[in-house]
């Protein structure tokens, strides 16, 4: 496992931006032409809750870089499990790890997911690239199709794998906008479409804590019998507000990641 917290970020990164050249063109409108500094809020990972690549496994890599557990949160209409990690450096991007509970899902879609884990190699699981390796079993194009049926989140699993699901820029840290609408409306002032399910803001200031995202790039993807083309990942935004005591609210609000996870729908 990485040892080096800036350096696992940094592939996390890489690794993000080959399936994301959106958060790349975003990065370089408001870093360039608005002169601004670029703070990642957080990331966020996906995975099935099976050995050997359950939540905790991919947590781990956390862990050992001094990282603690925070909120855990539940999206039962998803049969989605998550929980985020801080460190104790206020720095330091946050970590939200969710996992699908496979044992909910249907027969055939657990039948599916059993078979793609057991390709998983136990002991890859706890190598430094483990989290942005990619897929790590073969899957066909109607396979894909069928998860999509009954589980985006499983589908979007089986096509990708393991790598960082969104990168969020900190509205907090940015001088020349202060308001998540300022910053959607940037964005479709570019080109890109805005998340809208459960509309365009998610959150609020009462909730400590206001997001929004594009919609995931649609990237070639090299099946095991076809290429196809479908949802990669995207890009979020977030502004933090303070709790009574003065500090910036450090969690997560359960109703706004459920519509940020539709930000890699295919039918979006």
């Amino acid at each position: 496992m990485h040892t080096d917290r800036n350096a696992l970020f940094q592939q996390l990164w890489r690794n993000y931006q080959e399936v994301t050249p959106s958060a790349e063109e975003i990065h370089r409108i408001l870093g360039a032409e608005e002169g601004q500094a670029i703070i990642n809020d957080h990331i966020a990972l996906r995975t099935f809750n099976l050995a050997p690549v359950g939540l905790d496994a991919l947590a781990e890599h956390f862990l050992s870089l001094g990282y603690v557990q925070g909120g855990e949160y539940h999206f039962e209409a998803k049969k989605l499990y998550a929980r985020h990690y801080e460190h104790p450096d206020p720095d330091a991007p946050k970590v939200f790890i969710s996992e699908l509970l496979v044992e909910q899902c249907s027969p055939e879609l657990q039948a599916i997911v059993k078979d793609l884990v057991a390709q998983v190699d136990p002991d890859r699981v706890k190598a430094d690239d483990f989290l942005y390796s990619g897929r790590h079993w073969n899957v066909d194009y109607q396979t894909y199709r069928t998860l999509l049926e009954e589980s985006e989140y499983a589908a979007w699993m089986a096509a990708w794998g393991y790598r960082a699901n969104h990168f969020t820029v900190s509205i907090n840290h940015l001088t020349q906008f202060e308001t998540v609408p300022e910053i959607n409306q940037l964005l479709k002032d570019n080109g890109y479409a805005v998340n809208a399910s459960g509309g365009e803001v998610k959150g609020s200031p009462a909730e400590l804590l206001e997001q929004s995202s594009t919609m995931a790039d649609r990237i070639p993807v090299q099946f095991s019998d076809r290429e196809e083309t479908i949802p990669s990942c995207f890009y979020e935004f977030a502004r933090r507000y303070p709790k009574t005591d003065g500090e910036l609210y450090s969690g997560f609000v359960a109703a706004s990641a459920d519509k940020i996870f539709e930000s890699t729908n295919a039918s979006g």
